[in-house]
């Protein structure tokens, strides 16, 4: 995989590319700023950038929403210290495809990156019963009045497409697993994911699951 690494503090940045390099992946470029990481992103166009939260000109949030409006393709995983749920919550609706702690095993953390690189949540379990908490509560009237203006418009959804999204809530994410549950083709359920996705106007799956939660729209 082709990676960008942004974070501000050289020691952990070399540490972290002999990590990868060993593990077969290919460390394409590193930043030391949000600005750098969305120039590198842009330049390289990586797989994933390993977005640290704070940084120097412009932090890691605000790359992360540049790279997941500019650069779709690129998945943005937040690679940080801070275990404050208000930033867990921020990086998943800013288009992180994942949330991981800097004191997370080797092992742990190269699997987090299998399932980013199967377009999967990059979430420790711990970390995605916070997020479905938060998004399943009760959504603001700031929120209902964004749906009800038409910005996202779940009665755009196929019938097919719900019954992904619904798979998709119960924690069936993988284009595998949905499409053994549904008897399609994966290649068919990439088309339906993308078309929830567009319809949506949604980044990952993470933000679909959150939205379906939050909106109770499945």
């Amino acid at each position: 995989m082709r990676i960008v690494i942004a974070d501000d503090h050289s020691l952990f940045r070399d540490g972290l590319r002999s990590l990868l390099g060993a593990a077969g992946h290919e460390v394409v470029a590193e930043a030391k700023n949000g600005r750098e990481a969305v120039q590198l992103a842009r330049q390289h166009k990586p797989e994933v950038v390993l977005m640290d939260l704070s940084m120097p000109e412009v932090n890691g949030l605000e790359a992360t929403r540049l790279i997941a409006a500019e650069m779709p393709d690129v998945k943005v995983i937040m690679l940080t210290a801070s275990d404050d749920d208000a930033n867990l919550f921020e990086s998943i609706k800013s288009g992180a495809q994942g949330y991981l702690l800097k004191n997370l095993e080797a092992d742990d953390f190269f699997a987090m990156l299998d399932r980013a690189e199967r377009n999967e949540p990059a979430l420790t379990p711990v970390l995605a019963r916070k997020l479905l908490q938060e998004f399943a509560k009760p959504a603001d009237t700031t929120t209902a009045a964004s749906v009800t203006a038409g910005e996202e418009d779940p009665d755009a959804l196929t019938s097919r497409e719900r019954e992904v999204l619904e798979l998709m809530v119960e924690g069936v994410t993988s284009n595998r697993r949905l499409a053994k549950r549904l008897n399609l083709s994966e290649n068919t359920i990439k088309f339906h994911v993308r078309n929830i996705l567009d319809k949506l106007h949604l980044h990952n799956r993470a933000e679909v699951v959150g939205y379906a939660l939050r909106n109770k729209i499945v």
